[in-house]
């Protein structure tokens, strides 16, 4: 193999292409750690999220069993379908190892954090979840991430003016 096709394959592993993002949950919640999980989809759900028909605002996932489940995302109906068709809402699995999963179980039912999908992309032509350890933010914390922005957001103007 050539170093351009090799240097080709590399460029493809790095590039990661963004279906959805869940800006909501970063306004929520404090994203302490994150994970990388494949998840199971049937046919009509993965062209669906081709034509970037999903939504993962309001989604959670929660352990069962000894198993990740993503709840709550919704991806819509795939437009060529014809007779098959998904249900938009079901319960997903996600794919974890095993020690992943066990340091998840740990974290959510000792300290209470919850488990929020931060994005949903794309990775070697698979479709990947970002699921992050949040915990949830009060409403000072909340005012207080605008206000950071807000100044933020006017110091970059003010250094542009003067330029």
């Amino acid at each position: 193999m050539t170093a351009r096709n090799e240097r080709q394959r590399e460029e493809r592993k790095k590039a990661e292409k963004i279906v959805a993002d869940n800006r909501k949950a970063q306004h929520d919640y404090h994203l302490l750690e994150t994970f990388e999980a494949g998840i199971v989809l049937v046919g009509t759900e993965i062209k669906a999220i081709r034509e970037g028909r999903v939504n993962l605002r309001d989604s959670f996932a929660r352990v069962t069993n000894g198993e990740v489940f993503l709840h709550n995302v919704n991806i819509g109906s795939y437009s060529s379908r014809g007779y098959a068709d998904h249900e938009a809402l079901r319960p997903r699995k996600l794919l974890l190892h095993k020690h992943e999963i066990r340091k998840l179980i740990g974290k959510t039912v000792e300290r209470g954090m919850t488990l929020v999908p931060a994005r949903m992309y794309y990775k070697d032509g698979r479709v990947k979840v970002a699921i992050s350890l949040a915990k949830g933010k009060q409403a000072h914390d909340k005012r207080e991430t605008i206000r950071r922005r807000e100044t933020d957001r006017e110091s970059r103007a003010a250094i542009k003016g003067r330029a």
